[in-house]
Formats: C-alpha cells, structure tokens, sequence
C-alpha cells in the first residue's frame, strides 16, 4: 500500500483512511453529505496525489500523443487541456485522461492511478518515434479546490487571475508561496474551482496556505465518496465503473472525444462502429420510487427480464433522489424511456434522462 504525501495530515485531520487504487486515500471526514454540500455550496479540498502523471516530450511527442489517444491533440495549444481516452486494440477504453500542452513539445498526461503502470506500458509499446517519455507519478501532488467560492477564496496566493482560468485552460505560475505550479480548471465536481499540481515537497505548504486562505469562506477537506457522489451528480465516467476495457468510447457516450480526423489506435473499427451504430449505450437514470442504485445492481425490464447492469449509483445528495448510470440495449436508451432497476426484491421503477442530473 503507498501513502500519497499527506498521508498523516489526512490522518490527524480525522480522515478515514481506506485502500483505493493501490494506495492510502482519505475517504471521509465529516460525511460524505456534508462534504458533498460543501463543495456544492462554498469550497472544499481534494488530496487526488494517487492520480498518475507523465511527461511526453521531444520533436515526436505530439506524434505519439495522438497515435494512442481518441481525442485530435493538434488542437492544444501552450495553456490548454483536453480529456481523452486510450482505446485499445478490442474496441475497448485501456484508461481515460486528461492531456495538458506545457509547451510545444512537451506535454503532461494525467491518468487513473489504478491504470499508473497499465497505462505507462502501452504508451510504451506504441512508442516507436522515439518520444521521451518521464513518469512523474510518485513525485508529484495533486490538490482539487472545487466550488462556487473557489476562486474568491484562493486569489490571495496567487498573482495570475485564477477567474481568467477558462474551463480545460491552465497557467504554470506562483501559488501559495510556491513557483512552477500548474494551476488548471479541469474539475471533476461540476461546481467550477481548479487544481494545484506541485512536487510532494511542496505540497504541505500549499495544503496549509489553501486551508488558511479558505477558513473565511467555510473550506473543508473533503474525501473521496465525495468526489464520487459529486461527479455521478454531472455523469462524468469513472475508470473500472462506466468504461473499461470492454467499453467502446462511442457505447460510453464519448463520441466527442473520439475523432476520426486522424488514424490512432483502433480506429478504423472504431469508425465502422459508428457507421454502423452501437448495440448498447451508457444512460443515465433517475429512479421514480424511493430506493439506492448501486453499483452491479440489475437493470430490468417491464417484464423482470434483465437487459443490463447499473455501473454507477447512488442516492444523490443534492436532489434526493436514486440517480444512476448503466448500459442497455440501445432500444432502451432513448430519453424518457421507463426501466427499472432491481433493489434487492424489488424492481423499482425508472427514467432514463438527459445528463447532467445537477444543472447547477
């Protein structure tokens, strides 16, 4: 098991600390509902240092980049990010990420720290331009600080106009007292703020600086059952629940991200895919009764006959509701067709609705 930098800090703070990914993560403090309002309502702070990072850099790193990418990088430009994903060789998604463009030539790739060494070995076996590749992971930090007070909360740490930072936009600058931080807007919650991306060493100073900052505008530490309730709430995916190795990017909804402007890996088969349509989809869910959607849990239908499995759920903080995500026959898939989903004995009736379930 591996401690990500703040291990004790999270511990003297209260954290429940739990195994995730391979590493020790605070899971909660407070409460997850708690947590989650805070984070909706004011400003709260994420230690995500198990996320992984490499760098890829060199006269061929754009090369590579967009070979085992879905995404079309020669649309960065220095100061931009862009989500992504890895397909595989199967029709399937080896692991999502996040694409910053440093500078020409060089660039940062942020991935699942469940996939660190996956995904390090299959950008490797596709490197044959020769880019350099660095694995950053265990050096680096990674604090998230979310919510509609973020940016009036941290501007005092910083000399560069954090509310000038436009969604999937970042600076490399001053923050907290600490120089060549990368500061993006890339927030997994959907309720706006940024992340800090600074060496273990720092990260101390800035978590105190942040908290410090923050205590007049009611900032938290917030774990990561949080995080999860947050993003299900805009239907953002989440690696080894909604996508997998088995997933197609376009089954998944993530047709945006997967553009045929360019070969990469896969894709002729990709694009017969989407000549030819998908069997299934990844839908979204509201339940109409009261009950949880978890995880695993049977999508069924009028007449109790499964046609698929809930990848995500739960009972949604903000609206009170079972909320949900989870793949079906496309026949099923259309908004506003009625499902339901089986909750131990009993199968409670739902919708499938437009994303997100949070509209803000």
């Amino acid at each position: 098991m591996k401690n990500i930098a703040l291990s004790s800090t999270h511990e003297a703070l209260g954290a429940k600390m739990v195994p995730f990914a391979g590493y020790n993560m605070p899971v909660q403090y407070e409460g997850v509902n708690v947590e989650h309002e805070t984070v909706r309502n004011a400003v709260g702070v994420f230690d995500v240092s198990h996320m992984g990072e490499f760098l890829i850099e060199g006269p061929n790193a754009l090369d590579l980049i967009q070979k085992v990418t879905s995404n079309d990088a020669s649309k960065l430009s220095p100061g931009k990010a862009q989500y992504s994903c890895f397909p595989n060789d199967d029709g399937g998604i080896v692991d999502d990420l996040i694409v910053y463009m440093i500078k020409e030539e060089q660039y940062l790739l942020v991935v699942n720290a469940s996939n660190i060494e996956k995904d390090w070995n299959w950008i490797k076996s596709k490197n044959d331009v020769g880019a350099e590749m660095r694995d950053l992971s265990d050096d680096y930090s990674l604090l998230a600080i979310q919510g509609p007070k973020a940016v009036e909360a941290m501007q005092s740490l910083t000399s560069h106009d954090l509310s000038a930072i436009k969604f999937y936009n970042f600076v490399v600058g001053d923050f907290a007292g600490i120089e060549n931080v990368i500061i993006s807007a890339t927030g997994y919650t959907g309720s706006g703020g940024f992340e800090i991306y600074c060496k273990n060493s720092e990260v101390k100073q800035v978590w105190d600086k942040v908290l410090e900052a923050g205590a007049d505008y009611g900032i938290k530490p917030i774990g990561l059952a949080a995080r999860d309730t947050l993003r299900l709430e805009m239907g953002y995916c989440l690696y080894g629940n909604d996508i997998d190795d088995t997933t197609s990017p376009l089954e998944a909804g993530l047709g945006w991200i997967t553009k045929f402007t360019k070969k990469f890996t896969n894709s002729e088969a990709l694009e017969d895919q989407k000549r030819r349509g998908v069997d299934k989809k990844l839908i979204a869910f509201k339940l109409d009764e009261r009950g949880i959607p978890r995880q695993g849990y049977d999508i069924v239908d009028g007449n109790g006959s499964k046609i698929g499995t809930v990848t995500s759920g739960t009972m949604s903080p903000s609206l009170g509701i079972g909320i949900g995500l989870g793949y079906v026959p496309t026949v099923f898939a259309k908004i506003d067709s009625k499902i339901n989903i089986q909750v131990r004995k009993k199968a409670i009736p739902a919708t499938v609705v437009k994303l997100p379930f949070y509209k803000g």
